[in-house]
């Protein structure tokens, strides 16, 4: 006959990490309500990495392993990407998690190449994490503005405008395609052009991409977002587009 080995579970700690995020999202994310079916992890594109998944890891704190989940370096490889909460049945905010996570960290042990994109966006009024400047971002605009007019039929004329006043539609850019690889920003201008779209770059706020969400850093995160605005608003464009 086999035997049974029993096992006694603890008393739940009067307050865990996942309690406390509970208590800061809407019906306290779901965060309750897992079913163990695995289908978070079956569509997310970190589950392997660190032997973790989004399974494992919201099992973890439900289970109060607080300093092994606040420690996890599986947050810093979650995209963000809300995936897992797509596919739960119970609609589990486990992104939320992760980006409490993530707030938790001492700024100085985050990931550096995540933190210092946020805090490089801060040094120029283009709020580039690539450290881009005004200057900068005006030449290589009408530089490759010239050179499409130059060397591509049908688009002699193209325009490409910067700081038009009014204009309906204020374009973000990610600060990476101008660096790096600016031809990239062609194509959107054909297609601008050729429905003749009332649009423009701003010199000033037009860099798409904020790292500071990535880092769970709130209060960043909100200044980056404050400064993109103002220059829309300058510019009295009616719409914001940000093509992250």
């Amino acid at each position: 006959m086999m035997s049974t080995e029993v096992i006694e579970l603890k008393k739940k700690k009067s307050s865990t990490f996942k309690d406390k995020v509970m208590a800061l999202l809407p019906d306290g994310g779901n965060l309750n309500l897992c079913l163990t079916c695995g289908l978070c992890a079956s569509g997310c594109p970190a589950t392997g990495l660190e032997d973790m998944d989004p399974r494992k890891f919201l099992r973890m704190a439900a289970l109060g392993l607080d300093d092994e989940v606040l420690n996890s370096d599986w947050a810093w490889m979650c995209t963000m990407c809300m995936r897992c909460m797509h596919a739960c049945p119970m609609k589990i905010n486990i992104p939320q998690l992760v980006f409490n996570v993530r707030s938790n960290w001492p700024k100085e042990k985050q990931p550096k190449g995540i933190r210092d994109s946020c805090e490089m966006a801060f040094k120029n009024e283009t709020c580039s994490a690539m450290g881009a400047t005004v200057e900068d971002w005006k030449f290589v605009v009408e530089d490759v503005a010239e050179e499409v007019r130059e060397t591509q039929p049908g688009f002699e004329n193209i325009q490409v405008p910067m700081d038009k006043k009014g204009a309906e539609f204020f374009l973000n850019q990610n600060s990476r395609e101008p660096v790096t690889e600016p031809d990239e920003m062609v194509p959107l201008w054909k297609i601008l052009n050729l429905v003749s779209a009332d649009w423009t770059y701003g010199s000033k706020g037009w860099a798409a991409e904020n790292y500071c969400l990535f880092c769970a850093d709130n209060e960043n995160w909100e200044k980056n977002v404050r400064i993109k605005a103002k220059a829309v608003e300058e510019l009295e464009c009616k719409v914001w587009l940000n093509t992250e």
